[in-house]
This record gives structure tokens, C-alpha cells and sequence, in this order.
């Protein structure tokens, strides 16, 4: 099946090829892409979407995002993502229904969707895949080591204007307690599956999809949910790079060599590494100009293409 990767110039803005076309990265809109490609054209989907938290949605801004840090020991503002509000999770599920809608239709028969998801919305995305027509197979985890976020109350009670007795009295009482926010160990995952044609046999011969690679080892081990793998070093302006060995497992597990991964929230491209490193070809989509040329620019090193400018 020959796979057409350009999207048609009305919606292009900037194209990256990998001197031998196997990676393509558009710098656009996501939802002007995906509909111009051909329907069961992809194998498998493995994405890092907005997650919808504060300040962490579709149109974030790397730069003020940047800027919400401690400032004179205070805190200046809550980082991304901490502050909590029931919209969020409307928001995100509406985001992610029209998006399984999209690759669903591009996916092969029995092909997977990994996407990532802070743990607190793994509901609405897995909910709004399934309501697309996915079967969620299963729920994993990237284990890390994370920084605490809870936040004591000691600074809010001296701020009060009341007696000094009456601050201790509480901050007595409060007994070190702390906002509900546990230390971050993990981000979820969700493996949703588009329902195969026939048995698992039938359609791996027809799609070669729908079925795992067992041998595909992390650590040694037969692959489980559960994915220890620290985080990444170089974080290539990027607040939630994900590193390029989990990116790679995931890629060797749930597809098979020379096959097309879409990944249509490349950040800084290191689905596309992954792909690149795994013998897989990949479709790349990346609205912010800034990840763009980063995700362009790590691949530029690896294999010295140039990019394609509309």
C-alpha cells in the first residue's frame, strides 16, 4: 500500500524530510493534517497530547509556562498543571474524542493507540477513545522519580491579618498537613486497540497488526504495564519530554519494523527519533514553531537531512 504523506498546501506551513522520506514532520495543526491522510494508512499511534491541566492545554505557551517558578523562596505562581478545576477534564474529553475520531479512521485493523495522560484525567481520555470505537486494553504507567508539588499552608496562615497567637494556633492545628498532591511517580498511559478483522491470525496476515512483540524487552524481563525509566536528561525546551528508550520500547512492543507511526503531538521529536532508531517510518505533527525546529533539529543530526520549506 503506498502511504502519501504530503498534506495539500492549503493547510501546509512547514514540512521536515528525512533525506530518504521515511520521517515526515508537519508544522501545523494536527486537525488540518490527519484528515488528508488516507484512511487505514497508519499503524500505530503513539502520542504525548495536551493534557489539559492549567496552563497545559492546546494553545500553551512554553515561555510564560517557564516563568511560573519560586521566585524569592515564595511561591510566585502554582506551576502548570496544579491547579484544579472540573472544566478541565470537559475540555480535555471533548479534545480527545475529536482526536481518537481522527486516528481511528487512520489506523489499520487491530492497530494500537499509546497516549499519554496525566493520572487524574486517564478517565476522560480512555472513556472518549472507547465512546471512537477503541478497546482499551489496558492501562501502563512510565515510573519516575519525581518532585513533590503538595504545598504546606504555614506561609497562607502567616500572610492572615490576625495575632500572631492566633497564626500559631492554626498552624498548630494544621499539624504539617499539606495541599492532596502525592509525590509524582508515574504517568499513565493508555493502550487502546482498533477492533481486528476476524481472529487475531487473520488479521495479522491481512494488516500485520493486533498482536505484540514479547521479545520486545525494557529490562530484561517479559514487558508488563509498568515502565521504570528515568527521566530524561535533556529536556530540549520541552516541559514534558518523554524520554527516547520508553519511546522506543513502546514502538519495538506494539508495531513491527518498516511500518508507519503517527505521532500527531511530536513536541521535540522523539517519537520520530524512535522510529528512526527501530527501522519504523513515521508521520510527525507539531503546531509550535519553537518545538518544530528543535524536533527538526535532533533529526537533522542524526541523519543529516534538510528540511522541506513550503
Amino acid at each position: 500500500m503506498t502511504i502519501d504523506l504530503s498534506p495539500s498546501v492549503e493547510h501546509q506551513k512547514e514540512v521536515y524530510a528525512s533525506s530518504d522520506d521515511r520521517v515526515i514532520i508537519h508544522r501545523a495543526d494536527c486537525f488540518n493534517i490527519l484528515p488528508q491522510l488516507a484512511e487505514h494508512s497508519v499503524d500505530c499511534v503513539i502520542t504525548d497530547p495536551p493534557y489539559f491541566l492549567d496552563g497545559l492545554n492546546t494553545d500553551w505557551d512554553p515561555v510564560k509556562l517557564a516563568k511560573r517558578t519560586r521566585h524569592n523562596g515564595t511561591v510566585k505562581s502554582l506551576p502548570g498543571g496544579m491547579k484544579f478545576s472540573p472544566k478541565q477534564g470537559d475540555d480535555f474529553e471533548a479534545f480527545f474524542t475529536k482526536l481518537a475520531a481522527q486516528v481511528y479512521r487512520l489506523l489499520k485493523p487491530g492497530g494500537f493507540f499509546v497516549s499519554f495522560s496525566q493520572c487524574r484525567l486517564y478517565h476522560r481520555m480512555a472513556g472518549a477513545a472507547e465512546k471512537r470505537g477503541f478497546e482499551i486494553r489496558d492501562m501502563m504507567a512510565w515510573r519516575y522519580e519525581g518532585q513533590p508539588k503538595a504545598f504546606a499552608q504555614t506561609h497562607f496562615v502567616r500572610k492572615m491579618r490576625i495575632s500572631d497567637a492566633k497564626k500559631q494556633e492554626i498552624i498548630d492545628k494544621l499539624q504539617g498537613r499539606k495541599t492532596p498532591q502525592l509525590k509524582p511517580q508515574m504517568e499513565s498511559m493508555m493502550l487502546g486497540q482498533k477492533p481486528r478483522e476476524g481472529t487475531f491470525v487473520a488479521n495479522w496476515l491481512k494488516w500485520k497488526t493486533g498482536l505484540i512483540d514479547t521479545q520486545a524487552d525494557l529490562d530484561g524481563r517479559f514487558p508488563g504495564t509498568v515502565m521504570d525509566v528515568p527521566k530524561p536528561k535533556e529536556k530540549y525546551g520541552h516541559l514534558t519530554v518523554k524520554p527516547l528508550a520508553l519511546i522506543s520500547h513502546l514502538i519495538r512492543l506494539f508495531s513491527a519494523e518498516q511500518q508507519v507511526i503517527l505521532d500527531p503531538f511530536l513536541g521535540s521529536g522523539t517519537t520520530a527519533l524512535a522510529a528512526m532508531q527501530t527501522n519504523r517510518k513515521c508521520i510527525g505533527v507539531e503546531i509550535n514553531a519553537a518545538y518544530y525546529a528543535v524536533a527538526c533539529e535532533r533529526l537533522r543530526a542524526v541523519e543529516g537531512a534538510l528540511p522541506l520549506r513550503a
